[in-house]
C-alpha cells in the first residue's frame, strides 16, 4: 500500500475544486500561477474534483512528477473551507487522516502553550 509519511514537511491542499482533466503538466502550472508555489519544492499539493470523491497528489521526487490518486466508491472526502486563501497547509499525519475519511477540522489539537516560569 502506497500512502504518504506523517513526516512530510508541508502539504498544501489545494480548496477549490479542479478540472480532474488536469494531468501532471496542468497540475504543476497551476501550482506555479495561481498559488505562486514552486512544484519542485519538498512539498505535497492536494487537488480534489467537484463531486469529492477522488483526491489527486502531485509532488516532484529528485527526478520528475509524480500523481498519485485515489477515488473513493461510495463516500466523499471531507474537505476544508472557509479561509481567504487558495491553500491549507497540513501535516502528513493530518493528509492521512482526510485520505482515511476523517473530518479533520475536528481533530485541531489545543494550542501549545510557553512558560517562562511556574506561578
Amino acid at each position: 500500500m502506497m500512502r504518504p509519511d506523517n513526516n512530510l514537511p508541508e502539504v498544501f491542499v489545494c480548496l477549490e475544486p479542479i478540472d480532474f482533466r488536469k494531468g501532471i503538466n496542468g497540475l504543476a502550472a497551476m501550482i506555479e500561477n495561481a498559488f505562486e508555489l514552486s512544484p519542485f519544492a519538498e512539498a505535497l499539493y492536494v487537488f480534489s474534483n467537484r463531486r469529492r470523491n477522488q483526491v489527486k497528489i502531485l509532488y516532484w521526487e529528485r527526478n520528475g512528477f509524480c500523481l498519485w490518486q485515489k477515488r473513493l466508491e461510495q463516500e466523499r472526502f471531507y474537505w476544508l473551507r472557509g479561509t481567504d486563501t487558495k491553500t491549507v497547509v497540513l501535516t502528513g499525519q493530518q493528509l492521512n487522516w482526510l485520505l482515511d475519511g476523517y473530518d479533520i477540522t475536528r481533530f485541531k489539537p489545543h494550542k501549545t502553550l510557553k512558560y517562562s516560569r511556574v506561578s
